[in-house]
C-alpha cells in the first residue's frame, strides 16, 4: 500500500547509517535517558529501570520503584533526567499506576538516583491521571521539560492516552483522558495553564482531543512537538497549543479497525485543530527527537526522527518552512520495533527496540 501523508510522496529507502548494538537482553525497553560518564538509564515495560554501563553491561534493576500495573501496553514507560541532573540527580518517570478493582491510569513520579546508582530515593508521585479505568491500552506517557527562551521554566508536559475504551472522554474537560497536561516539578498546577480556575475543567490540562501520544520533544523552534497514534490510519504530528482541541474522536484521517468510518467520518470541523502531518496507513509512531548536532552532516541537522513500531524503521523527517518535505527510512535492517529515539550528549542518536530481547542501539554515521 502506498503511503499518503499530507501530500508527501512515499518514503524513500535510505541506509546511510549503521546500527551499533550497545546492550541486548532488555525486556521490552520503552525509553532511554543519558547519565554522566557515558552511562544510560533504560526502562523496561514489565517494571524495571536499569543503568547500562558504557561498555554495555546491564546493572541489576534499580530498587525503590512504586508498584506498576504491567500488562498489555502498560508498565514502566518513559524516563527523563532533570535539566540540572548533574547537581540534583533528579529524574522523572511515568508508568501505569494500579488502582482499586483492577483499574489503572498513567502517573508521573519524581525521584533521586542514589549516588551508587542502585536505587531510587525520595520517590514521589507528582501527577496521577483521573479517572482510573479498567484498560490495558493507550497510556500515552511521554515527558518533556518545558523551556522558555531556551531555559527550563520549572514545568513538565506529560502526554496521556484516552485508554481506548473511553475515547469520547477525550472531548471532555472533567477528566485527563486523551489530554496533554502541564504540571510543576513538584506537581503543582501552573497558574497560567489554559483551564486553571475554569469551573468544570481539570486545571492540569494543556490541550485535549488526543488519542494516544507516544512521542513528544522540545523543538529547536522553542515549541513542543508531539505525535499520536491514529486508529487504522491517521497517525498525527501536532504542535499542541494551550487550550486547543485536536479533534479526536470527532475528526480523524483514520478509520475503524477492519474498516468503516469513525463517528461521522469527518476530517475537519470548526474549532478543532488540523495536524501538521498525518500518515495513512499508520506507521505506529513511538519516540520523537530533533537532531541538533552536525554529527551526520549538515543535511540532517534540524531533521525530526520518529520510530515506527509497525514497519520497524527509524523515520528521518525533513522539514521545510515548518512542514514535512520528505521522509527516509533508516535502520530497516535491524528488523525490530523502534520504541524510543533520543539525541545523546555526544550529538549521536540512540534508539531502543521494543522486543522480548530488546536492544539499546547507537545510530552510527557511515
Amino acid at each position: 500500500m502506498a503511503l499518503v501523508a499530507a501530500g508527501v510522496p512515499a518514503l524513500a529507502s535510505a541506509q546511510q547509517v549503521r546500527a551499533q548494538t550497545l546492550a541486548g537482553g532488555l525486556e521490552h525497553p520503552w525509553a532511554v535517558a543519558f547519565l554522566p560518564e557515558g552511562r544510560f538509564l533504560v526502562t523496561e515495560r514489565p517494571g524495571r529501570m536499569r543503568v547500562v554501563e558504557p561498555g554495555g553491561r546491564l546493572n541489576e534493576p534499580l530498587q525503590g520503584l512504586p508498584a506498576v500495573a504491567a500488562g498489555g501496553q502498560g508498565g514502566l514507560l518513559d524516563v527523563v533526567t532533570d535539566s540540572d541532573f548533574a547537581r540534583n540527580r533528579t529524574l522523572y518517570f511515568c508508568f501505569s499506576e494500579p488502582g482499586e478493582n483492577g483499574t489503572n491510569s498513567t502517573a508521573m513520579a519524581r525521584a533521586r538516583l542514589s549516588d551508587d546508582r542502585r536505587r531510587l530515593e525520595d520517590v514521589k508521585v507528582i501527577f496521577s491521571q483521573r479517572p482510573k479505568v479498567r484498560s490495558s491500552a493507550h497510556f500515552g506517557c511521554r515527558i518533556v521539560e518545558r523551556r522558555v527562551n531556551g531555559q527550563p521554566d520549572g514545568t513538565l508536559f506529560l502526554t496521556l492516552g484516552e485508554r481506548f475504551t473511553r475515547m469520547q472522554d477525550a472531548q471532555k474537560l472533567d477528566n485527563h483522558l486523551g489530554k496533554l497536561v502541564r504540571v510543576g516539578k513538584d506537581g503543582n498546577v501552573p497558574p497560567d495553564n489554559p483551564f486553571a480556575g475554569r469551573a468544570g475543567a481539570l486545571p492540569e490540562i494543556w490541550s485535549y482531543g488526543h488519542r494516544n501520544m507516544q512521542g513528544a520533544t522540545w523543538g529547536p523552534d522553542g515549541r513542543l512537538w508531539t505525535h499520536e497514534h491514529g486508529p487504522q490510519g491517521g497517525d498525527e504530528i501536532n504542535l499542541p497549543e494551550p487550550g486547543r482541541n485536536y479533534g479526536w474522536p470527532v475528526i480523524t484521517y483514520g478509520e475503524n479497525y477492519g474498516g468503516g468510518k469513525i463517528g461521522d467520518g469527518l476530517t475537519a470541523r470548526a474549532g478543532m485543530e488540523q495536524p501538521l502531518h498525518w500518515w495513512v496507513p499508520s506507521i505506529a509512531p513511538s519516540g520523537m527527537a530533533f537532531l541538533t548536532s552536525d554529527r551526520y552532516g549538515a543535511a540532517w541537522k534540524g531533521n525530526l526522527f520518529v520510530g515506527s513500531l509497525k514497519f520497524r524503521y527509524l523515520d528521518r523527517i525533513e522539514l521545510k518552512n515548518g512542514k514535512v518535505a520528505a521522509e527516509h527510512k533508516l535502520l530497516e535492517d535491524v528488523g525490530q520495533r523502534i520504541r524510543d529515539v533520543r539525541q545523546g550528549p555526544d550529538g549521536l542518536l540512540y534508539v531502543v527496540t521494543d522486543e522480548q530481547d530488546g536492544r539499546l542501539i547507537r545510530v552510527a554515521p557511515e
